[in-house]
């Protein structure tokens, strides 16, 4: 049916209409596809009670069961569906495919409301993010270096001048360290980072370069999709080195405005690894307005855990030692060096 339509027709010709992800609402808190809409046909509560019902009685009484529940609902649906439609067609998509997505198209079909079904559902987008990994040959380019070299604030730069970059961090909503979650909203669960993800790598042109930052398989408590993660490690990774000073005074930028308490609460975090002694100095350090001190205490630690993980087995590793602290001329020696090292 034209009315089915594969992944990959449904996220392009959904930009023309209203997605609507009609799961329940944990499920969609857990993950969607980005820029979807919540139209739930059961509450949790009801889709538990109708999973019992069908696991203990059968198909018919938990069919007959959910129809009990939607009926005085319909109307309700198709008022909301047609408020965010103004006219456009509708992008429906449930787990599977099956009988929710397929109810609610016929409902909204019947009010005279244009609907499209994603074909194998939500289960069939979380498949085609590695379809997309697979069909193309992403040129990655991984830019690292050791904490406090500013390599978030090249990247964005980047894509401001109009690079292909993906802010891993950004998405994540941490930045990958102790300190990481300071100023930060609530993470987002892995599956929905994977979404989020898969939506970016969807704008990109895959024969051109995409750089994003070096990191850990993990960022807080979100863990990068392995698929892509690979991809990561077999790309070219450009080693940033900045001075010391510089690295200190990007942090100070970064972290300098959150309170004592803050990040005194962060520094106890990698108390055993740090040790007490450093620890200890390094809370006084803070609770005295002397930041750069414990700063300075701090990256022993951090660069002692990137020298051992920068000794990966990067597909293609070359260093790169800017000659200013410029962002705007760090980038133009940044793109300078990727073309020398592709040519």
């Amino acid at each position: 049916m034209e009315d089915i339509l594969f992944a990959d027709d449904f996220l392009e010709q959904s930009k023309a209409g209203v997605m609507i992800d009609v799961r329940s609402p944990s499920e969609f808190i857990a993950g969607h596809i980005p820029g979807a809409v919540n139209l739930p046909l059961f509450s949790d509560a009801e889709r538990a009670e109708i999973g019992t019902l069908y696991v203990h009685q059968g198909k018919d009484p938990a069919v007959e069961r959910g129809l009990e529940l939607v009926g005085p609902k319909m109307a309700g649906f198709v008022k909301q569906a047609r408020r965010w439609s103004e006219g456009k067609p509708l992008f429906i998509y449930c787990w599977r495919g099956g009988m929710r997505s397929g109810s609610m198209a016929w409902l909204f079909r019947t009010a005279g409301l244009k609907t499209y079904l994603l074909s194998g559902g939500y289960k069939a987008y979380r498949n085609s993010l590695l379809q997309l990994l697979e069909k193309h040959s992403w040129k990655l380019v991984i830019l690292g270096g050791p904490t406090g070299c500013g390599k978030t604030e090249i990247l964005l730069h980047m894509q401001k001048a109009g690079h292909q970059v993906i802010d891993l961090e950004g998405m994540a909503h941490h930045k990958g360290s102790a300190f990481g979650a300071l100023g930060e909203q609530e993470q987002p669960t892995t599956e929905h980072f994977a979404n989020e993800l898969h939506h970016c790598l969807r704008t990109f042109d895959p024969s051109q370069p995409v750089w994003c930052e070096g990191e850990s398989s993990s960022i807080g408590k979100v863990f990068i999709p392995r698929e892509f993660y690979l991809r990561m490690m077999s790309g070219l990774f450009i080693n940033l080195e900045l001075p010391l000073e510089s690295r200190i005074q990007h942090i100070m930028k970064d972290y300098g405005q959150f309170s004592a308490d803050d990040l005194i609460d962060s520094f106890y975090k990698i108390e055993r690894r740090l040790g007490g002694d450093a620890t200890n100095r390094a809370v006084e350090y803070v609770r005295q307005g002397d930041l750069e001190s414990a700063i300075c205490i701090a990256l022993k630690y951090y660069d002692k855990g990137y020298g051992f993980s920068s000794r990966k087995q990067w597909a293609q590793q070359v260093d790169f030692n800017p000659q200013t602290s410029d962002v705007a001329s760090i980038v133009a020696e940044l793109e300078e060096l990727y073309k020398k090292t592709i040519n």
